[in-house]
């Protein structure tokens, strides 16, 4: 690692992400404890030393700019892993304790949750996690869950959501299927095929269609509402369904439909209620999980 490359002020950062989260100085002076001028000098010096201007100043307030947007990714990156080893460093993770309760699909909570809380296990013992997996979106503001992995944006106005990243997804089949049926030449021959997906695919149908598959409802032959019942379906060799690529490019049997279909992206959203800003133990899984799955979703572009 280059050291001296890394110039910048820790404190002049948590002003600019508290500032770009809490949506203004003075909002980002009461959570960090602090005054405004002092928000206001740390920011001024990230920018000098950047040559960037992060905010734009007016009246109303303040305002991201294209490179402080471009910035608060990376930024958040930071935070959630400074938040994380402070709780370890002052074994705060050790006296956490309680049941936290995550909901997430049932192909994300057998695929990619195993791996995940075996680190939140090592780093908080304490904590016990209940998982409901479903696909069905949990209601947070009934206390269904304390924490909820989605692929939309809540519109409950009273719950906190962090965009993670983004998983890709491509149309998979069993390399046997493929054998029976004839590989597609091009992007209409996908269509000729079998496939597997949700009972109600209009919104998989139209992404396809629009990509240059002619593909209509009467292609969809098996249609579990299981993701992980689907997953097993495609590597049984019934036919085609759109999967991640976590499983798709990592299982030896299975291969793409065809090499010239785009991807389509489905982003995650971390969700939980305003107890995330109060609770230790739900922002202990909330950050560790927001860590672990950002580093999965950038590994997979």
């Amino acid at each position: 690692m280059n050291w001296n490359s890394i110039l910048f002020d820790w404190n002049q950062v948590r002003a600019f992400l508290a500032t770009a989260e809490e949506g203004s100085f003075s909002a980002a002076a009461r959570v960090l404890n602090t005054t405004q001028p002092t928000i206001s000098r740390q920011i001024t010096a990230l920018e000098a030393k950047l040559k960037a201007a992060l905010f734009e100043r007016n009246v109303t307030g303040q305002t991201i700019t294209v490179a402080g947007q471009e910035l608060l990714d990376h930024v958040r990156v930071m935070g959630e892993a400074a938040a994380l080893i402070s709780m370890v460093a002052d074994r705060q993770s050790q006296e956490v304790a309680g049941n936290v309760v995550l909901t997430a699909t049932d192909l994300m909570s057998a695929a990619i949750l195993p791996k995940i809380l075996r680190s939140l296990r090592e780093t908080a013992p304490g904590i016990t996690i209940r998982i409901v997996e479903t696909n069905d979106n949990q209601n947070l503001m009934k206390r269904e869950a304390d924490i909820a992995i989605r692929h939309m944006h809540p519109k409950e106005p009273d719950l906190t959501a962090r965009h993670v990243g983004d998983l890709r997804g491509n149309l998979y089949a069993a390399r046997d299927y493929f054998n029976r049926k004839g590989r597609p030449r091009n992007l209409r021959e996908v269509a000729d095929h079998d496939f597997i997906g949700i009972p109600e695919p209009a919104h998989l149908i139209k992404a396809l269609q629009n990509m240059g598959v002619p593909i209509h409802a009467k292609n969809f032959v098996i249609q579990p509402q299981s993701s992980m019942v689907t997953w097993e379906m495609v590597k049984a060799g019934h036919g085609i369904a759109m999967l991640p690529e976590f499983l798709g490019e990592n299982e030896p049997d299975i291969e793409g439909a065809h090499p010239n279909l785009p991807s389509l992206e489905f982003p995650i959203w971390l969700v939980t209620h305003r107890e995330l800003q109060t609770s230790l133990r739900i922002r202990t899984v909330f950050d560790t999980l927001a860590v672990q799955l950002r580093a999965i979703a950038g590994s997979r572009h």
